[in-house]
């Protein structure tokens, strides 16, 4: 139904893991400042490079509480994907 482009993924290949932790950590601090976590996720995963490797950014950047709290926000369609990211 609907084919979303590359977020921009391209322009992160060459970046260094520290580059990438850093903005992730960028994402993480706008979504405690209100940035829904559907876009924390998604675009943590476009940084990274991989599904796998934006969990592990993530998980070093917000304490367990923290994401066992947007977890428990969430629910209907957003609740699998927070999950797979944060738990």
């Amino acid at each position: 139904m609907f084919n979303f482009p590359d977020l921009g993924g391209d322009a992160f290949k060459d970046w260094t893991e520290a580059q990438r932790h850093e903005e992730i950590g960028k994402l993480v601090a706008g979504y405690r400042s209100g940035l829904p976590i559907g876009i924390l996720c998604k675009m943590a995963e476009t940084i990274a490079g991989s599904k796998k490797s934006a969990r592990k950014h993530l998980k070093q950047l917000m304490p367990l509480e923290e994401r066992l709290e947007a977890v428990a926000k969430e629910s209907g369609g957003m609740l699998p994907l927070v999950k797979a990211f944060l738990l």
